[in-house]
């Protein structure tokens, strides 16, 4: 990673890096398989539009970030096919994420299911293709993390860490999918904080030659719980107030959708107020009216709740800094990890 100056500076250089090499290793899925007619060919033609469609690709530069802090010193080089692994990982979660939440829109563009419900004229069939089209996203996962350059003996570990993540986020997508909506902490920390920060760093320092300083990896442990919370909180707003053209879906889509966030739990927390009302008449129905939702969505932003969520998020943005301060990191490596939270908390809402 020598040369690389800052995080922005490291995001973009992984960012081309891995753009790269997802579409060259979808390229090569799909001529594979190009004999096997549409009903091989349409999920995965779909997962790969969905898997290269934006995607500003934080995780795998958390990813090099932990190689860096494990003594690596390549921008991507060693660790490129963990990147992509955790990028194609992510859209794995995205394709089966969108099925269940009915979700029609994803970065600008039709979700896998509903790009498939034109090539299969049948909703259950689209459905189907988009769960399969998932599995095999993980499974190209899998296979493109096998290629990765691992020190002796490490295997094992970094094996681990990546069944972690998965493991960690079903559990967490259960929670928030089946659960009653009272789990919120824990969701956003097995849903969000596992796979979107704690993981891709850790995955990195076990992809290092080792040499961590001490307490490094009690310290990312401590810094990425409360680092992925906040993040989720941050995309909540984002999801709720953003315009379209920032989230590629439309505002309110989580109210619509039926997601218990902290942002709806604040609201609803206010028994018998009008605040109450207006969130509970949109909230899970898929075909609320355009006003409504916008006027659940004002409520959400005149009654506190909003602010009270910035205010978390200020509050474990500090509880992060907290835990980085606990080790004396090398001053390039301290100046990757405050730019990686910045970037990761500051974005638009």
């Amino acid at each position: 990673m020598a040369g690389v100056s800052s995080f922005e500076e490291l995001l973009g250089v992984v960012r081309a890096a891995v753009d790269r090499e997802l579409a060259a290793s979808w390229d090569r899925v799909i001529d594979e398989q190009s004999g096997r007619g549409v009903a091989v060919r349409a999920p995965l033609e779909a997962a790969r539009d969905l898997c290269l469609r934006g995607g500003k690709r934080l995780r795998a530069a958390l990813v090099a970030v932990g190689y860096r802090l494990g003594g690596g010193d390549d921008a991507v080089g060693n660790v490129l096919e963990a990147c992509c692994a955790v990028e194609l990982l992510q859209a794995y979660f995205l394709i089966h994420d969108d099925w269940m939440d009915r979700d029609r829109l994803r970065r600008g563009g039709p979700t896998v299911h509903a790009a498939l419900e034109g090539v299969f004229a049948s909703e259950h069939l689209a459905a189907a293709g988009a769960v399969l089209a998932g599995d095999f996203t993980l499974a190209l996962a899998t296979r493109v993390l096998a290629g990765s350059r691992v020190s002796d003996g490490r295997w094992p570990a970094v094996l681990q860490r990546f069944a972690q993540m998965q493991l960690d986020a079903v559990i967490g997508q259960k929670l928030d999918v089946l659960g009653d909506g009272s789990a919120i902490d824990d969701v956003y920390r097995l849903k969000t904080a596992s796979y979107t920060v704690q993981g891709p760093l850790l995955l990195g320092l076990e992809l290092g030659p080792g040499a961590a300083p001490p307490g490094a990896v009690a310290a990312i442990e401590a810094c990425a719980v409360p680092l992925g919370i906040a993040f989720q909180l941050r995309d909540d707003l984002i999801g709720a107030f953003a315009d379209e053209s920032v989230t590629g879906k439309p505002r309110g889509s989580d109210l619509r959708a039926g997601k218990r966030t902290l942002l709806h739990n604040l609201a609803l927390g206010r028994l018998g107020s009008e605040v109450e009302r207006l969130v509970s008449a949109v909230l899970g129905d898929a075909n609320a009216p355009e006003a409504r939702v916008q006027q659940a969505l004002v409520a959400l932003d005149a009654c506190g709740a909003r602010a009270e969520v910035e205010r978390r998020i200020t509050a474990l943005s500090s509880e992060a800094t907290a835990a980085l301060d606990a080790v004396p990191w090398p001053p390039g490596d301290r100046l990757l990890l405050d730019g990686l939270k910045l970037a990761l908390l500051e974005r638009v809402s």
